[in-house]
């Protein structure tokens, strides 16, 4: 999967739970400060992405999220890696 690909599926993903236009999501977005994403909020990002991409993302790797950029960075990697 290409990055361009997650970024646009993560895109969706924060649009569903967040409720944010995918259109302006960027791999610069910030989390906290340009979403909102509180640790809750988080959670359930990460819950939508794996059920939507097929895959776990590590719970050792969620606080590292800052941006868009850093979730999408781990999506490709642990797809690289092969579905769950």
């Amino acid at each position: 999967m290409s990055r361009d690909e997650a970024l646009a599926r993560f895109a969706q993903v924060l649009a569903s739970v967040t409720g944010v236009d995918p259109a302006g999501v960027t791999l610069q977005t910030t989390f906290a400060a340009d979403l909102g994403v509180d640790s809750l909020a988080m959670l359930d990002i990460v819950v939508t992405a794996e059920d939507q991409f097929g895959l776990l993302i590590s719970d050792d790797e969620v606080p590292r999220f800052r941006t868009v950029g850093d979730a999408v960075d781990s999506i490709v990697h642990a797809a690289a890696i092969g579905p769950v």
